[in-house]
């Protein structure tokens, strides 16, 4: 997830023996680059100078090796953030429950949308959709202490083109007494300040992936470079036999009126 107007860099891991790289942005290729120390390093990175609307979307990367080509990579969705107005978060019926109690989440933007998104702050999170028009709930419960934490929500017209964040909302849950039971907890930043990487849910790129065959698609290419040449071959063979008819029928014709002349002569 990146604001607005920010830099941001795709980076594509293959093998060491890798030749080239090439990137794909929603399923045409966008750029393709050359490690600068072959058979050193194993990753390349390709720049955006500035996320826009025209820069958000899918992206996944391939590698040559040799003749083959990898698999390609999971695919990145890049989200082009502050984009529309500041939605609003509260949680109901309370921010402070007991493990095991139920809350809503409700998003609310005045600006008309279709879609909302609820997030937590973590690396593990994930983002919550929702379709709506100018508020939606996210149910979530029963709780318990892995929910706490920070969240925030987002405004959208399409998966890749968000709002502006939320205002932070934290939600705190307290254990029961009789809970003995250990509840999974992560990590959590209270930072009044949005940082995106908080909030970027990570999906890593395939690190040795299965190299596969381009045989059949290179000979399809030789199949057809040789059909071309025989193709022009045959062209050339025949524009050169029509100029030898021509120069031949010149030829006869020109030996024709001299012996025309001849014959009148005698």
């Amino acid at each position: 997830m990146i604001p607005k107007g920010r830099p941001v860099k795709i980076l594509c891991r293959g093998i060491p023996e890798a030749t080239e790289y090439q990137l794909y942005f929603e399923g045409r290729l966008s750029a393709r680059q050359s490690p600068r120390q072959p058979g050193i390093r194993n990753i390349v990175s390709f720049p955006i100078s500035a996320m826009t609307l025209l820069t958000a979307g899918q992206y996944r990367c391939i590698y040559q090796s040799g003749e083959l080509w990898s698999n390609p990579s999971d695919p990145l969705d890049l989200v082009v953030t502050e984009m529309y107005d500041t939605p609003t978060l509260s949680v109901h019926p309370r921010p402070e429950v007991s493990s095991g109690d139920n809350v809503t989440f409700y998003c609310r933007l005045e600006t008309a949308t279709n879609m909302f998104f609820l997030l937590k702050e973590g690396r593990t999170s994930r983002p919550q959709p929702k379709y709506g028009n100018t508020q939606v709930g996210f149910p979530v419960g029963p709780v318990s202490t892995a929910h706490r934490g920070t969240y925030r929500c987002f405004g959208s017209y399409n998966n890749h083109a968000w709002s502006f964040p939320s205002e932070p909302v934290k939600l705190l849950v307290t254990e029961d007494a009789g809970d003995t039971s250990l509840a999974p907890t992560e990590h959590t930043s209270f930072s009044d300040s949005w940082d995106p990487h908080l909030l970027t849910t990570n999906t890593g790129v395939q690190q040795d992936p299965a190299l596969w065959n381009h045989t059949a698609q290179n000979l399809l290419r030789m199949g057809l470079a040789f059909l071309v040449l025989v193709v022009l071959g045959y062209l050339l063979t025949e524009g050169w036999l029509c100029r030898k008819r021509i120069q031949q029928e010149s030829r006869n014709r020109a030996s024709s009126q001299e012996h025309r002349r001849r014959f009148r002569t005698q």
